[in-house]
């Protein structure tokens, strides 16, 4: 490790003890910093020919069975910093859960943002992808992110100055959110955000596969319609390759029967959906899940 970094490196750590669907290749060093000054100082101290991957909870996440070369930088194990700055806005680091981003704010009686309690991961995986739910996203609240780059030049963006969209936020290669500030609704006495949450996760534990291995949503929704409703139309509940299986409750999940599956299983029962909902109705789905790393 370079001289006076914090945390923790490994090598040679097997992705499946960091990803929700349990399953990939090792990587050829983990980093697992302490808080944002551990990941400058690394970035600023690896070799320019050192590919830098990131990730949270890993629960959007497909990693191959061949692994991931060069560096994986965890966010979760040490920026969790959260925080109430007034006026209806809060500061909170990428490795706070989504569901405590959720929560703090209800605490703080401030509302817009009880759907992150359904979703799971990280927070900076939301805003890396513009995470949803109930018919909301993280976007809609965002204030302003802070970046860092591959050689540790952070840099803070307003909302404005960063395209976005549905499941979809264009950050250049190379440059990974480290915190952001949400713009949220001051209320009264009479909010309860700790109730619309309990409600909310309710109504998703009755609709998803929750405590099976699986990365939630596989594929963003098409413009006017459903993921879901065009794979279960095309009778592909409960298909099957090896052990990753279309779940029975939801058509767009995933799971991985018994955490014996593969990536590669995996993978092969998403081309085999995307191929059969095309064929059946024009519709090209569009993964949501992130997929990297090598084949065998």
């Amino acid at each position: 490790m370079p001289e006076g970094l914090g945390g923790e490196l490994r090598m040679n750590e097997p992705m499946s003890r960091h990803t929700s669907w349990r399953t990939g290749g090792a990587a050829d060093y983990m980093y697992l910093p302490r808080s944002k000054e551990d990941i400058v100082h690394l970035l600023g101290s690896l070799p320019e020919t050192m590919p830098v991957s990131w990730i949270g909870l890993g629960s959007n996440l497909l990693v191959r069975d061949g692994g991931i070369r060069g560096m994986v930088i965890q966010t979760s194990s040490g920026l969790k910093q959260i925080s109430a700055l007034g006026d209806g806005r809060i500061y909170a680091e990428s490795g706070v859960s989504s569901a405590n981003v959720a929560k703090a704010a209800a605490s703080w009686r401030l509302a817009g943002v009880e759907f992150l309690a359904s979703v799971p991961g990280s927070f900076g995986g939301a805003l890396a992808m513009n995470a949803g739910a109930f018919g909301d996203e993280i976007w809609g609240h965002v204030e302003s992110i802070e970046c860092v780059d591959r050689t540790g030049q952070c840099e803070v963006q307003a909302k404005g100055a960063v395209p976005h969209g549905y499941r979809r936020v264009e950050l250049p290669a190379g440059r990974w959110i480290l915190s952001a500030v949400l713009a949220l609704d001051e209320t009264g006495a009479g909010y309860d955000g700790q109730q619309i949450i309990r409600e909310q996760r309710a109504r998703r534990n009755a609709s998803q596969p929750v405590q099976t291995a699986n990365a939630g949503s596989v594929f963003k929704n098409p413009d006017g319609d459903f993921a879901a409703r065009l794979i279960e139309r095309c009778g592909l509940k409960g298909y099957s390759i090896g052990d990753a299986v279309v779940s029975e409750v939801h058509a767009n999940f995933i799971i991985n029967r018994g955490r014996a599956a593969t990536s590669m299983q995996i993978e092969a029962l998403i081309d085999h959906i995307r191929n059969q909902v095309e064929e059946a109705t024009g519709v090209r789905l569009i993964p949501e899940v992130r997929i990297i790393g090598d084949r065998p």
